[in-house]
């Protein structure tokens, strides 16, 4: 229906403007531009008429073709004395031409000024009295319809290419939160996969086939979380709430990551959580799960402490991670040498998306981010996030 209302109101406007042309007081009302002696309606002047309104229900398909139909009846009318309401639909092709036709358009304004020249001419042979100035006040008129019709036109293509615009940008950051969702889904799970790879090549077959059992875990873990993730962005599936992560899935975090060889500690401060909202719990999580996969990735094998303060007002985390010190301890760039000598790993790279996304998620909710060396040769990664309403 609404792909044929245009068309449908259009016709209505045809029909009316057709009728009303008969009409007994305006049948023999209307435009008069050569003023040649007045002649009676006969099936040249209905024909005319129907020329200069049917053609309007066609005015947005097929404009060019519109206006040429109406001009035809109207120099029809013009020159052989006729007078009917009908002419009004020149004033309406002519918009309509400005406003709808997509190509072009120059050239249909330059048609027509030659056709109002000759019409203008034919009107002077015919006997009119008319001066020249009577013909370029109507063609002015004329003109300002075209005008008009030229801006509508503008001002819907300005609108066509906001939307567009609007919409690019809608698919652009659809795009950047899909690609910030697989990697705070996928990126922990997978470095910890790697840093146990890593790690078991130098272990005895007994721990070797612990670590491979922790893989196969961990594998499973990042297998599900991705089908749940899949499952959110399907527009057929309804997106399931309750399996989002927050901070009560935080022990089992830190029970994984100790499980890829990293000694993490949780400390807690203050009473139980703030009602943070759906969206902020998941993006404590979330905080919390980059912070431990950058640990994995550049500090192996160090200390980490994750430590949340609840607070009225929001929670405070902090992960931090202890300098290196010893010979069994990570190097700056992630690798890990243990007491034999032996690498355990080498330097797990990243993609630099991790931070840059946690800290649009953190001020999305009018919270704070920063990461960084503490100063005593370790890394913070500390975080504020403001409560919210409960969902």
């Amino acid at each position: 229906m609404s792909t044929r209302s245009p068309l449908l109101r259009d016709a209505a406007l045809a029909l009316a403007l057709a009728l009303v042309a008969f009409v007994p007081p305006l049948a023999t009302h209307g435009t008069r531009l050569g003023e040649l002696p007045h002649r009676s309606l006969d099936a040249l002047a209905v024909a005319a008429a129907l020329a200069q309104s049917l053609p309007l229900a066609l005015r947005r398909r097929w404009p060019a073709a519109t206006l040429a139909m109406v001009v035809a009846g109207f120099a029809v009318q013009e020159l052989r004395g006729y007078a009917t309401f009908a002419s009004l639909g020149l004033l309406i092709a002519i918009y309509s031409a400005a406003a709808h036709q997509h190509r072009l358009r120059r050239w249909t304004a330059g048609v027509a000024t030659a056709g109002y020249l000759a019409l203008s001419i034919g009107l002077h042979v015919a006997g009119s009295a008319n001066r020249v100035a009577d013909y370029v006040v109507f063609y002015l008129c004329m003109a300002a319809a075209w005008l008009l019709g030229a801006y509508v036109r503008a001002l819907r293509s300005a609108e066509e290419v906001r939307r567009r615009v609007e919409a690019d940008a809608a698919r652009a950051d659809e795009r950047a939160r899909i690609a910030r969702e697989l990697h705070d889904v996928v990126a922990h799970h997978v470095t910890a996969m790697v840093v146990q790879a890593n790690a078991a090549q130098f272990l005895p077959p007994h721990s070797a086939r612990e670590s491979l059992t922790a893989i196969k875990e961990t594998g499973k873990k990042a297998l599900c979380d991705l089908r749940d993730l899949l499952g959110v962005l399907d527009p057929a599936r309804e997106a399931r709430r309750d399996r989002l992560p927050g901070l009560t899935e935080l022990p089992l975090l830190i029970e994984q990551t100790r499980a890829a060889g990293q000694p993490v500690s949780l400390i807690e401060q203050g009473r139980a959580p703030v009602a943070l909202g759906a969206g902020r719990e998941l993006t404590a999580y979330r905080v919390v799960q980059e912070a431990l996969t950058n640990a994995l990735k550049y500090a192996a094998g160090r200390p980490t402490v994750v430590h949340l303060g609840y607070r009225p007002s929001g929670v405070d985390i902090s992960v931090s991670t202890a300098p290196s010190q010893g010979p069994d301890s990570a190097d700056p760039v992630g690798g890990r040498t243990d007491r034999s000598g032996h690498r355990s790993g080498e330097p797990i790279g990243g993609s630099g998306r991790g931070l840059t996304g946690l800290r649009e998620r953190v001020e999305l909710f009018g919270g704070s981010l920063s990461a960084g060396p503490d100063g005593h040769g370790g890394f913070t990664v500390a975080a504020h996030l403001p409560a919210g309403e409960a969902a």
